[in-house]
């Protein structure tokens, strides 16, 4: 995962109870409007449904929208469950409605980055493309 030549695949996830998945499209269709190839999971994810999936389609990263509040528990599960299943090189980022004394125990965590509402999609665009592969990249 995550060493494959080819564009850069992306599993955009709306885990838990959210309900509300508008912001979660526009990334997903700017990401695959940048080149990217992009797997929209839909709504009510569970974590392991998200990184089952994110392993089956050997993606680079996992894009998480939460609305709901509940980002500190589904982050931490997603990240955990990466890592158990020896796939922790799938990069995570997230979105939505996540407070600034949220994010850095997010990011303490695993978390690559997190954007809050107001971020641009052309600079979610632009992080993927910086920050998602660069290790493999140089080998």
């Amino acid at each position: 995962m995550g060493v494959a030549a080819g564009p850069i695949r992306v599993v955009v996830a709306k885990p838990g109870l959210d309900g509300h998945d508008r912001g979660a499209k526009v990334i997903a269709r700017a990401l695959r409007d940048a080149g990217m190839e992009v797997i929209y999971t839909g709504l009510h994810q569970t974590p392991e449904q998200i990184v089952d999936t994110a392993i089956q389609e050997d993606a680079d990263a996992i894009g998480l929208s939460i609305l709901s509040g509940a980002h500190n528990t589904l982050f931490a599960a997603v990240i955990e469950l990466l890592k158990e299943r020896e796939a922790s090189d799938i990069k995570v980022f997230g979105g939505g409605i996540i407070p600034e004394a949220d994010i850095p125990p997010l990011k303490e965590k695993g978390v690559a980055e997190i954007f809050t509402p107001g971020a641009t999609t052309a600079s979610i665009v632009d992080w993927v493309r910086a920050n998602v592969r660069q290790p493999a990249a140089s080998g």
